[in-house]
């Protein structure tokens, strides 16, 4: 077994690895950029390297830097983690002729599986279903249109490089084609160093579901049950289960076995994804292979039982499979969020900036359920506009779907992150919803259930009573401490009133709040005015906390409170509302006050996110239409097309190409 093992990545899988080769004993060596250098995963790991600026071409993706990094430290092997160099045919080949193992499938497979184009001609030939479409060499935008015209519409134009949503593009007609076509080879360049694209037909409703392999380096393969991540925004998976709800025993043993065939084919001899694309009939079309370990790699080894991290190792150390296709059981049920540095309330707009206050969840494993954290950051760190917008996945399992989501929400409602905008409101939304619940899933699923964007969830009653009862509980525990001072000062008690009014949102609600036996006991107001029953609300929560834990009526619950000006801002269960706890002559003031009314920025562009201007497509004095491209801005590796809103002249620009930009800066007005 190896003695000391590099990786070559960052964040959150830099630190899944080193978690794996630390219990097995391993020594771990961390590579790192200029950015990087207060990191997690160099914290961790037992030596670092600095291999060069933030940008990942001139840092994370030098192969002779790694290989540079491995002479220096003494490490027998590298584990890439996934993306960067990951699926790089050169990247094991260099390593090799250094004397050093790559943690991964050999360079044949690499070629075969890891590039799409060929991974599709190789499943063909291994008799795997296969999705209609043109894999040859795509000369230019013309010749994209011309391909889809054959196909029909509507198609994906893909990355042959790809992964991760990069270099993706869906069109449904021919000017959608030949723009996807420049955005598509544009950011694979971008991402991957390969500008090559691929087009092929897209099925309308489909599901994404994958397939995970294992093999080693003596001929055996086996398959380690499914991942179903149809739940995508933008091609990027956001949610992640093990097993799909879609799938009976008869369908996952034939996707499984096709998984294998096309593995063994190719002499397959690490973990692996074969990714399929598949109807809501169960019927199922070879999609790519991800010839490394898959971000979503966590559900399957709750399922299965199996850390295939620790597999990879030992594969790469030439030892053989100690698990059989036979010994492979699916217990229970896993689900996954991705929680990413982004506004879900602007669209998804990447969101950069210092880590204030990051609190998830406690991991643990009890009661038949396990919550776990896979995470690259700490508080005070710095999500950085080089890099992947991921902050951390959250993976919960249960014995039932049911008890894997509800353990999900419970989870996300304990997940405190301030500092930047995250997408954990949108998560929790998603926990609650009755399609998702249901396992009615398509990959257009978010476009479809929210058309026009994420707004937040719009509470129902029995939410809406248990924020304003801990919005009166939380205002009753400050009003104590208050009260505590003010008789320390005057010497005498002072006498809290117990009727409050609170704001939740636009809603006025009225309440009787005291305290009685060791509770805050909350009742809520009738029309007459007369309480009614009480909730006892028990709890720890002192001011500062950034999560009210608790009971109400013994049912445990988390909420997020924030403070903000003459209350808070209180989540829970995916709504996010601004609270406000008024004695009656506080909220007889308070109706009287006027309501703030934002600037009108109608005749303005603005840049949504901190990015890179790659275009300006627009010139003063021109006329556009509603819909038209004025620029292009990349964050995150994603490039962004911005469209004029509605038809007007262009009057100034104040942004050029290559400029970087903070976020709300002025990119040109209109007249």
């Amino acid at each position: 077994m190896f003695k000391r093992i590099l990786i070559a990545n960052r964040g959150e899988i830099a630190c899944r690895v080193i978690k794996t080769a630390r219990r097995m004993g391993i020594q771990t060596v961390a590579v790192y950029s200029e950015a990087d250098k207060d990191s997690v995963h160099v914290e961790m790991a037992d030596e670092a390297v600095l291999i060069g600026p933030p940008q990942a071409a001139e840092s994370y993706l030098q192969i002779e830097r790694i290989v540079e990094a491995c002479r220096k430290t003494g490490a027998e092997a590298v584990h890439p983690g996934y993306g960067f160099l990951s699926e790089r045919e050169a990247f094991p080949r260099a390593l090799s002729e250094a004397g050093v193992v790559f943690i991964g499938p050999n360079p044949g497979a690499i070629a075969a599986m890891g590039d799409k184009i060929e991974s599709k001609k190789a499943a063909a030939k291994a008799k795997v279903s296969t999705v209609p479409g043109h894999l040859g060499i795509i000369e230019d935008d013309g010749h994209a249109v011309k391909i889809a015209d054959e196909i029909g519409y509507p198609v994906m134009i893909k990355a042959s490089a790809g992964g991760g949503g990069k270099g993706m593009r869906i069109a449904h007609s021919r000017a959608e084609v030949a723009e996807g076509f420049k955005l598509a080879r544009a950011e694979a360049k971008a991402s991957f160093g390969d500008d090559r694209v691929f087009i092929e037909k897209f099925i309308v409703d489909p599901r994404h579901i994958e397939i995970q392999v294992l093999g080693d380096k003596h001929g055996n393969v086996i398959y380690l049950g499914e991942r179903e991540c149809s739940v995508q925004r933008r091609n990027q998976k956001v949610i992640e289960e093990a097993p799909s709800p879609l799938l009976d025993e008869a369908t996952r043993r034939k996707m499984g076995e096709q998984a294998v065939a096309l593995a063994r084919a190719v002499n397959y001899d690490s973990a692996g994804t074969v990714e399929f694309v598949a109807g809501q009939d169960k019927s199922f079309y070879f999609l790519e292979m991800n010839t490394r370990l898959q971000v979503e790699h966590p559900v399957t080894e709750l399922v299965t039982g199996i850390d295939l991290v620790e597999q990879m190792i030992r594969v790469a150390a030439g030892e053989k499979l100690s698990i059989a296709q036979k010994d492979v059981a699916l217990t229970g049920w896993a689900v996954e969020s991705r929680v990413y540095a982004e506004d879900p309330f602007r669209n998804f707009l990447p969101s950069i900036g210092r880590l204030v206050k990051y609190r998830p969840p406690q991991e643990v494993s009890r009661d038949g359920v396990t919550v776990r954290n896979d995470t690259g950051v700490e508080e005070g760190g710095e999500i950085s506009i080089y890099y992947d917008p991921m902050i951390a996945k959250l993976i919960t399992h249960a014995p039932s779907r049911a008890a894997a989501i509800e353990a999900q929400a419970n989870a996300l409602d304990a997940f405190y992150i301030d500092g930047i905008r995250h997408n954990i409101p949108f998560l929790s939304a998603l926990m609650l919803h009755p399609r998702w619940r249901k396992g009615e899933l398509s990959t257009g699923f978010i476009a479809e259930e929210f058309p026009k964007g994420f707004h937040g969830r719009e509470p129902d009653a029995d939410t809406a009573r248990r924020i304003a009862a801990v919005g009166a509980a939380i205002d009753h525990v400050l009003g104590e401490r208050k009260r505590r001072i003010s008789g320390q000062m005057t010497g005498r008690e002072v006498v809290r009133e117990r009727r409050r009014a609170v704001w939740l949102g636009r809603d006025e609600i009225g309440l009787d709040v005291a305290r009685e036996d060791g509770a805050i006991a909350v009742r809520f107001l009738d029309a007459a005015g007369e309480p009614g029953a009480a909730l006892r609300l028990v709890s720890a929560w002192k001011p500062g906390d950034g999560v009210w834990f608790g009971t109400v009526d013994g049912h445990p619950i988390a909420v997020q409170v924030r403070a903000i000006p003459n209350g808070f801002r209180l989540a829970h269960r995916g709504c996010e509302l601004p609270v406000s706890v008024f004695t009656a002559s506080e909220a007889k003031a308070a109706r009287l006050m006027p309501v703030n009314v934002g600037a009108d920025t109608g005749k303005k562009l603005l840049c949504p996110m901190p990015g890179l201007v790659i275009s300006i497509d627009v010139a003063e004095g021109q006329e556009v239409k509603a819909g038209e491209t004025l620029a292009v801005v990349e964050a995150m590796k994603m490039q962004n097309v911005l469209r004029a809103e509605r038809d007007g002249v262009v009057k100034a620009i104040h942004a050029k190409p290559g400029a970087t930009l903070a976020v709300d800066a002025l990119i040109l007005e209109f007249a």
